[in-house]
């Protein structure tokens, strides 16, 4: 992956709060960027971006159509971007942030992604707001469920978690994870990456409507990206011994507001809570408005092309 990590740990072993509970069912992932020449790698943030936009707005077989063609899956996933779409509202960097969810999620976790949800946001029948991503991660003969939530924010302070844990406790509703199960089971990207015929059926089992979400829930992972605007990054020129400690007690001072948030709001309301995983993913930038602005650019040459 492009990026250095800081933290990849159980919450637990951070956690301040001896009080809070339950806590063995989350983790952190910490992530940075590099510096060259005194500046933050701008580029390399954008090229991360842009490597995997394809596995975000296209289907698999529009892929595979295009898999000799690098700029036309360019062109063809930057004409899926919402740019002129008030509801999506690109400023706020929604999109961006959920195409660097599916790649830490391609590169990091190994997992397949078996909703490209940019492309299928294009529906107009679509009126299901549900998670930002969708992937399955296989483990030898089994599998994970992981329904992501990205955000960009200009400041993670306590007042902007509560948007994100209301995001959260939304796409975990019964009628949107059944949505979200019926929309991998209709689409054929499945079938197309998961070769294996009985893992294959093993997972389409599981997420079909007949079966009850109880069982499914011990097998749901929930990463959450705060892509974040820091100061200290915004100053940064290296990345120096200091910096990264700065940015770990950061983050893990962030993740304990951000857990203890969640557990208040929605952990006893919530079934079988306990049962699934929890992934908080921080990651800081310098300048929000500078990345999105660099971001629509490029993505209204490729529309243009």
């Amino acid at each position: 992956m492009n990026f250095k990590v800081l933290i990849d740990d159980f919450f637990d072993n951070f956690n301040t709060d001896l009080d809070l509970t339950p806590t063995n069912n989350k983790k952190i992932l910490s992530l940075i960027n590099d510096f060259e020449d005194g500046e933050w790698r701008y580029k390399n943030f954008q090229n991360f971006v842009w490597d995997n936009i394809t596995e975000t707005a296209l289907s698999y077989r529009e892929r595979e159509s295009l898999i000799n063609q690098p700029l036309s899956q360019l062109t063809e996933a930057a004409k899926k971007l919402r740019l002129t779409d008030k509801e999506a509202d690109i400023s706020k960097g929604s999109e961006l942030a959920e195409i660097v969810l599916y790649g830490i999620m391609k590169l990091h976790f190994k997992a397949l992604p078996v909703v490209p949800k940019i492309y299928y946001k294009q529906n107009p029948k679509d009126n299901a707001k549900g998670a930002d991503s969708v992937h399955i991660v296989v483990e030898n003969d089994d599998f994970t469920l992981w329904f992501g939530e990205a955000k960009f924010y200009s400041s993670i302070s306590n007042a902007r978690l509560g948007s994100i844990i209301d995001s959260v406790e939304n796409s975990l509703k019964t009628d949107k994870i059944k949505k979200e199960n019926s929309i991998i089971t209709d689409l054929q990207d499945i079938d197309s990456l998961v070769k294996n015929n009985v893992l294959n059926k093993k997972i389409k089992d599981a997420l079909s409507s007949k079966e009850s979400l109880d069982s499914l829930k011990p097998k749901l992972h929930v990463p959450i990206l705060l892509l974040h605007e820091c100061e200290l990054t915004k100053n940064g020129s290296e990345l120096s011994e200091e910096y990264k400690k700065t940015i770990i007690n950061k983050h893990k001072n962030r993740s304990e507001a951000y857990f203890k948030k969640q557990i208040e709001k929605f952990g006893e309301r919530l079934y079988k809570y306990s049962e699934i995983t929890f992934h908080i993913i921080l990651f800081p930038v310098p300048i929000k408005k500078n990345i999105i602005d660099e971001f629509v650019e490029i993505a209204t040459f490729h529309q243009n092309r």
